[in-house]
């Protein structure tokens, strides 16, 4: 599926509201958005198929030659100009404004494609959900619930100014397996994703990784509580995610260095971490679920290297706050929807590998814990505090896993700290992208985050 017809469509009636508003205002752009989430579930209980998350809107941006606003409307066919520029133009919305200067373009025309290879009808996908539901619910006895889930999302968006006429159309599949399982008064729970481009071989992952979420949600039944203190860690890839996302994610959208909320504004070049430590962040880094061609700005998709040898180099940025700050846009502006301004925001944001072998890790382990399965995560990016909890430990002691399991674990303190202490880092690395990102409480986009396995000294609890 390429660019949706309605969006195609409507680039020439872009073009035109761009010339007739461009007679009045020294800047103009439009941003068409087109989304779709098609939701299959097949549970113990149920089964369903939804479009979720859907939206179809415009949003057009002025510069008055002192401050930028916008106008969103979910039709640009037949609009008014005049009735944009009454919309904008409210006496009482003339005050306190930032003066700022005229965003610079370059001359861009291209349009972008990336469609999955393998469409699936929603029959198939439910057969083959069902099917693993089944091989998962009949393997153990104590297991009680199975839950198998498929989400595409598809986007489609147009960007018109002056100089640009930019369209693109992409596809993310993300699947999980959520699996429960019960010993007595015990109940554990216990998930696993796969997340492709491509929604034949996102299922075919998913499949192959059925027999290591049983057995894993069957070793929680015997978990105990973590014995809070310092240890040596190695936290897997979705654990290194988490710490990369929380503890430098937030901390470098540069919207939050205008609001004078982000700390890390005083480390520009100073050391933030260990010199093994590289961090990336970026729509065109990574191929996952934040991947695009263009950001809402209209900036084509880049990989920024923020943290390089431990030395914390740059941000990330939306156009309207790196003109505030005099740097060039990261194309990391992003909106929940058309309805919604833009903001600095993560997009794939990871850890890059480093020279160690899992093995050699696991080895120089005294004692201490392999972290694994991410859960959620919270920072505090005026003060650099942090807090990542997994969904279970497992017990290293002289070089040698012991068999117990310890769940949950809560990894927290400073961030500097935990990234000071890392101390190998692996050669092999993963990025994953099965959940969404707010700020603060609210404006919720897909993201994904990932790195190597790491080895660290951490408060756990």
């Amino acid at each position: 599926m390429a660019l949706v017809k309605f969006l195609k469509e409507r680039i020439t009636d872009a073009q035109e509201l761009v010339r007739e508003l461009r007679k009045d205002y020294e800047y103009v752009s439009v941003l068409g958005s087109y989304a779709r989430t098609k939701s299959i579930l097949s549970s113990t209980r149920m089964t369903s198929v939804d479009d979720v998350d859907n939206e179809c809107g415009f949003v057009i941006k002025l510069y008055d030659g002192t401050h930028y606003s916008e106008y969103s409307t979910n039709e640009i066919r037949g609009l008014d100009p005049e009735e944009v520029k009454a919309a904008v133009c409210l006496p009482e919305m003339n005050q306190g404004f930032v003066k700022a200067p005229v965003l610079e373009e370059e001359e861009i025309v291209k349009s972008f494609d990336r469609s999955d290879a393998e469409p699936l009808g929603d029959e198939e996908i439910l057969n083959r959900l069902k099917e693993i539901r089944t091989y998962c619910e009949q393997k153990d006895e104590r297991i009680i619930n199975a839950n198998l889930i498929y989400r595409k999302r598809s986007v489609s968006k147009i960007f018109v100014s002056e100089k640009k006429t930019l369209d693109q159309h992409y596809d993310w599949v993300n699947s999980m397996i959520v699996l429960a399982a019960r010993e007595g008064n015990t109940i554990k729970q216990h998930n696993c994703s796969e997340n492709e481009a491509n929604s034949r071989l996102a299922l075919d992952e998913l499949s192959a990784r059925k027999d290591e979420a049983v057995d894993t949600v069957l070793k929680l039944l015997s978990a105990e509580p973590i014995i809070p203190g310092y240890y040596d860690i190695i936290t897997d890839p979705t654990i290194s995610g988490l710490i990369c996302h929380e503890a430098f994610g937030h901390g470098v959208e540069q919207d939050m260095v205008v609001k004078h909320r982000a700390k890390s504004v005083h480390y520009v070049n100073k050391q933030v971490g260990s010199p093994l430590l590289n961090m990336h962040d970026g729509a065109g880094a990574a191929l996952s679920a934040a991947s695009y061609f263009f950001d809402d700005d209209g900036v084509l998709a880049q990989d920024t290297h923020i943290i390089e040898n431990g030395i914390l180099k740059r941000g990330i940025s939306d156009a309207l706050s790196a003109l505030e700050l005099g740097q060039k846009p990261s194309g990391n502006g992003r909106r929940e929807s058309y309805k919604r301004k833009a903001y600095s925001r993560m997009t794939n944001t990871f850890f890059s590998p480093g020279k160690d072998k899992l093995e050699d890790m696991i080895k120089s382990i005294k004692h201490g814990y392999y972290i694994s399965t991410t859960n959620n995560g919270m920072e505090d990016p005026k003060n650099w505090q942090i807090q990542c909890t997994a969904e279970y430990g497992l017990e290293i002691k002289n070089g040698e896993f012991t068999g117990k399991i310890v769940s949950p674990v809560i990894i927290s303190g400073s961030v500097l700290d935990l990234l000071n202490s890392i101390s190998m880092v692996s050669d092999e690395y993963k990025v994953i992208g099965s959940g969404m990102c707010g700020k603060g409480y609210k404006e919720w986009v897909f993201v994904s985050d990932g790195g190597p396995h790491m080895k660290a000294r951490a408060k756990l609890g």
